[in-house]
């Protein structure tokens, strides 16, 4: 075996459920092999790069061997070596940002002038990160 579908080698190795979600997301610029983006039915070799975006991380295997049926789980470090960095890794664990304004309970919605002032709050907050 010289050469497999990308879409059926994604799916061979588990990085997706199916092969129609493998070229759906080949078709959307989400996977990409050598930095290039390509087709469904492009071919693998041993040794290409592959890329999948699933935000906000952007994973990297190696191809290592090439297989065409799914594997179990156990198998699969045979046929594909995950080389995603650790700063990709370390998105997975940031903490997501959201701000919370505490309203007594009762109050009700807020007025006109509170909600402008939780805008200009909003607004120089946003400000301050850029």
């Amino acid at each position: 075996m010289d050469d497999v579908r990308l879409d059926k080698y994604l799916w061979a190795v588990r990085i997706f459920k199916t092969r129609s979600d493998a070229a759906e997301a080949i078709r959307t610029n989400r996977v990409t092999v050598g930095g290039a983006t390509c087709k469904p039915s492009r071919e693998v070799r041993i040794g290409d790069v592959i890329a999948v975006k699933r935000m906000p991380v952007v994973y990297q295997y190696k191809v290592l061997n090439l297989v065409t049926s799914r594997q179990p789980a156990k198998n699969v470090p045979a046929y594909c070596l995950n080389i995603t960095p650790q700063e990709e890794l370390d998105k997975l664990d940031a903490p997501r940002e959201t701000i919370f304004v505490f309203r007594d309970r009762g109050t009700g919605r807020p007025t006109k002038k509170e909600r402008r002032e939780l805008d200009s709050l909003m607004d120089n907050m946003l400000y301050e990160e850029e």
